[in-house]
């Protein structure tokens, strides 16, 4: 069975906690992450872009001049694509990039991502925080005791708000409750740190 040393605060071992292999030991599946993450960067893309077409353009309900005998080329309208001011072929339009994958390839995604995270040794537990108020310097200095260096993900009980008070000022940090745990959190850093809290619930969610 798969499992992980659990610190306190101070960076000392106090623990371990066995992982699901199901979760923690699978072979990470690099195209469901793919596709998972595709689909979270797309939702979360404006699509407001958008172009007026000849229909849309203000003006140009005349013709500007007869269909024959002037010797240049026919016009209905001096707001066509080919006129200055006029409107814009095959241009932008607002729409949504959002698409849907299934719930089970989402599920494969966390369980790759996590999966890769232990494989790297960059998966971390820690006891908990220790903060009965919040307090950015204590939780700086706890990355440091863990001895985790550059982006990493932190991932906190449901209700631990003073945690992610005291975390997310932190550079190159990013706090996220275990209900929001995600493929594109746990994939875009280097480290990621469960609460033990957290993990236990992530777990039983992902089984």
């Amino acid at each position: 069975m798969a499992t992980v040393e659990v610190k306190d605060i101070s960076g000392k071992k106090v623990g371990e906690a066995a992982l699901a292999e199901t979760v923690f030991a699978v072979e990470p599946n690099t195209f469901a992450m793919h596709q998972v993450v595709r689909s979270q960067l797309a939702a979360r893309r404006q699509g407001t872009a958008n172009t007026k077409t000849r229909g849309e353009v203000r003006g140009g309900g005349a013709k500007p001049w007869r269909q024959k005998g002037t010797g240049r080329a026919r016009q209905g309208t001096i707001r066509a694509p080919q006129w200055s001011g006029g409107g814009v072929v095959f241009g932008p339009h607002t729409r949504s990039y959002a698409f849907k994958v299934p719930k089970k390839l989402i599920k494969l995604a966390m369980r790759s991502a996590l999966s890769a995270k232990y494989a790297e040794e960059n998966l971390f537990v820690v006891d908990g925080f220790g903060l009965t108020e919040p307090s950015t310097k204590t939780a700086a200095a706890t990355l440091s005791a863990l001895g985790i260096k550059g982006r990493v993900t932190v991932v906190v009980a449901n209700d631990d708000m003073v945690a992610i008070k005291s975390l997310r000022n932190i550079d190159k940090v990013r706090v996220i409750t275990a209900a929001e745990a995600n493929t594109y959190d746990l994939v875009d850093n280097v480290s990621v740190l469960f609460t033990k809290p957290a993990l236990e619930w992530l777990e039983g969610v992902l089984k």
